[in-house]
């Protein structure tokens, strides 16, 4: 079995600590954080321990769920230790020092896998083979949906890196992920229309966005810090010789019909209700890579080319202009 340490117990590391101790080809090594009732807390209810930081690097493999701040330096100390990494999105703020940690871990000659987890939903992921499969013919417009069901606080905001770096760069890697080429435009418009705080702190709250690739395929995303109705998950694919999409999930698919229309329950409520299936997925993924040799899991040049068009995004809302995306 795999051992795997866990940094970090808040709320990721709440979901990766329990889908370790649940799964049949790993062991939960440990839980650490500086908050040690958190760490203790988490450790106790996945039957494990809270270990201190250094014991950590002792395990198999180490996963990171730790404040972004912290990433790059854990992903180098487990890089230096010989272990396997895994660590939440995004590897860094900044693109330079995302490059240097990517160095090191190139130098160790450890596998590092990068926590872009909506590549797992099984619907997303359905949604890829079968467009992969040439069912709707060649690729023209991808749209992607995302908006959460609230805004989170300000002071979040303020240290978080923007909605760009912060939200959006889950579904810019969703993008990467379908389109098969790189973007090499990136045009984005972004409002605080939902919390007045958020553009005080210097941040948008609502966005759009425009890809478009060398061969001229092109991609609109939207997001936003709210949605009333739930979780707002959605991808549509239009090609040559059709569409594809995935839909919003719900608790069930049950419907009532009356004088009035129909009436379906809510989106789900947030993404640890939405992504379920897909963190378990994630995980599966990332011990077949450890331990079988299986390739194809986000890795960390993953994590800079959808850091590379979030940092465009963010320069394109400011200055109202397409910027050219980095190399």
């Amino acid at each position: 079995m795999l051992s795997i340490a866990v940094i970090g117990a808040g709320r990721i590391g709440r979901i990766h600590a329990r889908n370790i101790a649940l799964h049949p080809r790993a062991r939960l090594a440990g839980v650490s954080d500086p908050d040690q009732a958190a760490a203790q807390a988490l450790a106790e209810a996945c039957g494990a321990r809270a270990i201190p930081l250094d014991e950590a690097f002792t395990a198999d493999a180490v996963l990171i769920g730790s404040p972004t701040p912290t990433h790059a330096d854990y992903i180098e100390r487990a890089a230096a230790a010989g272990k396997a990494v895994f660590c939440e999105k995004p590897v860094d703020l900044s693109a330079a020092r995302v490059r240097a940690c990517l160095e090191a871990v190139a130098r160790a000659g450890v596998p590092l896998m990068v926590g872009f987890n909506r590549r797992f939903d099984p619907s997303f992921a359905s949604l890829r083979r079968r467009l992969a499969s040439g069912e709707i013919g060649a690729l023209e417009m991808l749209s992607i949906t995302s908006r959460d069901p609230a805004p989170p606080p300000a002071s979040y905001v303020a240290q978080s890196g923007g909605l760009f770096r912060d939200m959006m760069i889950h579904d810019l890697d969703m993008a990467r992920f379908l389109l098969g080429e790189e973007p090499v435009e990136v045009y984005a418009a972004g409002s605080a229309l939902v919390d007045p705080a958020i553009g005080a702190a210097g941040d948008v709250d609502s966005a759009l966005v425009v890809l478009k690739t060398r061969s001229g395929k092109l991609c609109q995303i939207s997001n936003s810090r709210r949605a009333t109705y739930g979780y707002d998950q959605r991808i549509e694919a239009h090609g040559a010789l059709g569409l594809l999409r995935a839909a919003n999930m719900t608790a069930t698919t049950v419907e009532s019909a009356g004088p009035a229309g129909f009436t379906s329950e809510p989106a789900l409520p947030f993404f640890l209700e939405r992504y379920a299936a897909a963190y378990q997925a994630e995980l599966d993924a990332f011990i077949a890579l450890v331990r079988d040799g299986v390739a194809g899991a986000p890795n960390g040049e993953d994590g800079l080319r959808a850091l590379l068009l979030a940092d465009a995004a963010t320069e394109s809302a400011f200055s109202g202009k397409p910027v050219k995306v980095e190399g």
